[in-house]
């Protein structure tokens, strides 16, 4: 089955040379230059992956990210912000709000494909599992809910992707790098101790069933 990738870039030298190298890879791939061509579009076909640039004319690549996250049929595609800015904030924005991975112009081609198919096989195999059950936590991926002893639990989209992580992976360790680079995306620079923090919070709202995820000392984390 074809894959298809949506670029959102209003810069048309960059589209082109994305445009190219996603299409000699084998990808189906569609362009937009402006939030509101590609918004029109993802509500007739809803792509497999998103390469959405931060600073368009219309509206903040952020903005976007969280409205596709809000959408019940997008709010488990895959999306890789590219922008020009480095700073530790930005990225830390666009990661916290429900982006996958993070590009930073110049990027070479390579980088580009091997990100690309990193993030479309992670996507792939934690959405083959479409409900997850361990003791009194059940992981609804269809729904995106997840429920403790029966009652509804509220997540956000970063725990909900760490504690399903954790789920899938019931009884293996999972080093810090390994949960940072799945959950926060590879290019991710901010502080280690955001995964300790949202472990924390994860913890929290589980309530018991909660001390089913336990700390590997000098290594990760991993759900028993």
């Amino acid at each position: 089955m074809a894959v298809h990738i949506y670029i959102v870039e209003d810069d048309k030298n960059i589209r082109e040379i994305e445009m190219f190298a996603l299409k000699n890879s084998g990808y189906v791939v569609e362009e937009f230059e402006n939030a509101k061509s590609f918004f029109s579009r993802s509500v007739e076909k809803v792509p497999d992956l998103v390469l959405l640039d931060i600073m368009l004319p219309d509206m903040d690549g952020l903005e976007i990210v969280k409205k596709l996250r809000s959408r019940p049929d997008t709010v488990r595609v895959p999306i890789i912000l590219v922008t020009a800015k480095t700073t530790e904030l930005d990225k830390v924005k666009g990661l916290d709000i429900g982006a996958d991975d993070y590009l930073t112009k110049p990027f070479g081609v390579m980088e580009l494909i091997s990100r690309v198919k990193a993030l479309l096989r992670r996507s792939r195999a934690l959405q083959d599992d479409k409900q997850l059950v361990l003791g009194d936590i059940t992981l609804d991926s269809e729904r995106r809910e997840v429920h403790v002893g029966g009652e509804l639990c509220e997540l956000t989209f970063k725990e909900f992707e760490l504690l399903k992580l954790l789920m899938v992976n019931a009884g293996i360790v999972l080093h810090r790098d390994t949960i940072m680079s799945d959950v926060w995306g590879t290019d991710y620079e901010g502080e280690s101790r955001t995964l300790d923090m949202h472990i924390k919070t994860l913890r929290q709202k589980l309530g018991e069933a909660g001390n089913m995820i336990k700390t590997v000392r000098n290594v990760g984390y991993k759900m028993e």
